[in-house]
């Protein structure tokens, strides 16, 4: 059952918005009512993932965007306030996964790879978007961290430890801007059924992962004001895994 959520009129930046978690996020947002920011490194893929978004005066699709990179994400941040004055919501669902090595086999590019994409792009974005939440004294922020930031498995080393970094930049991040109106919360996905864990996991039983579509349902309810007493929270969406 989908719950009835109102952004009417709240800029919305979702990061990672041509993946499958952050376009079921992105298009709950939009069917919600927000005005959204997406950016992607690409140089043209989003119009064509998100038409419904063309508006350019409504919305803002950031092509050419490497969110690794801080002046980037500062351009990013600075062109959003100019176009629209603020930035309500933060959702960072940028990240990947790279994992089957055994610790002593995986190499530096693989480890770089994993914190850079999953870990520094959460610091650089949230970072560079609080001092507008201070500004108007609100604002929330939802990473992705995933379960093997609770328990780092056999295979995944730096995949295991990018998410848990991410968490604990979720928290360090909600004890420093709670008392100021700033929320900062994290999702931990388990198996996302998704067509690549389909590919990778033919046999697996697909019934028992969890929607995309379901997930953005719980990124909305942390980005809205019912969520403003929750704070530094890690909030589990396992599906039946």
């Amino acid at each position: 059952m989908l719950v009835k959520f109102d952004f009417t009129d709240q800029v919305v930046m979702v990061t990672g918005g041509s993946g499958n978690l952050g376009g079921a996020v992105a298009r709950a947002f939009y069917a919600a009512g927000a005005r959204l920011v997406v950016p992607d490194r690409s140089a043209d893929r989003l119009p064509a993932m998100f038409p419904e978004l063309a508006d350019a005066g409504r919305h803002y699709l950031v092509g050419s965007t490497d969110l690794s990179q801080p002046e980037d994400v500062t351009r990013l941040v600075e062109a959003t306030l100019e176009r629209f004055g603020q930035i309500d919501v933060l959702v960072n669902t940028v990240g990947g996964y790279r994992a089957g090595t055994p610790p002593h086999e995986t190499g530096l590019e693989t480890w770089d790879f994993m914190l850079n994409l999953n870990a520094r792009t959460a610091f650089l974005t949230g970072r560079a978007v609080i001092p507008a939440m201070l500004e108007r004294g609100r604002g929330k922020i939802v990473n992705t961290a995933a379960r093997s930031a609770l328990a780092g498995g056999a295979n995944e080393v730096a995949y295991s430890a990018s998410k848990s970094m991410v968490a604990r930049i979720t928290e360090s991040f909600a004890a420093a801007y709670k008392a100021k109106g700033i929320n900062v919360n994290a999702i931990v996905p388990g198996t996302i059924d998704t067509p690549q864990n389909r590919e990778a996991m033919p046999k697996a039983d697909f019934g028992r992962w969890v929607q995309p579509e379901s997930i953005a349902q719980v990124v909305l309810f942390l980005a809205s004001d019912a969520a403003s007493i929750i704070n530094g929270a890690l909030i589990p969406v396992y599906g039946l895994t």
